[in-house]
C-alpha cells in the first residue's frame, strides 16, 4: 500500500499548483488585453501584472521555504 503524503506536502503541492494557475491567468489577461487593443495603462494589463506578481511571489516563497529532509 503506498504511503500517504504528509499534510505539509499536500499544502506545498497545492500552493505550487494554484500559484502556477495565477501566473497563467495573469499572462492570459495581459495577452487578451493587448490583442484587444488595450494600452499599457489598461485595467487588464494592471490586473495581469498583479496576478503574475502574486503567482511568482508565492512560488518564490515556496522555493525559499523548502526544507531538506
Amino acid at each position: 500500500m503506498p504511503e500517504l503524503p504528509e499534510g505539509r506536502d499536500v499544502h506545498r503541492q497545492s500552493t505550487v499548483a494554484l500559484s502556477t494557475a495565477l501566473l497563467i491567468i495573469g499572462l492570459a489577461l495581459i495577452i487578451r488585453t493587448l490583442l484587444a487593443g488595450g494600452g499599457v495603462g489598461a485595467l487588464g494589463i494592471l490586473l495581469g501584472v498583479l496576478f503574475v506578481a502574486a503567482g511568482a511571489g508565492r512560488l518564490w516563497i515556496v522555493r525559499k521555504s523548502k526544507k531538506p529532509r
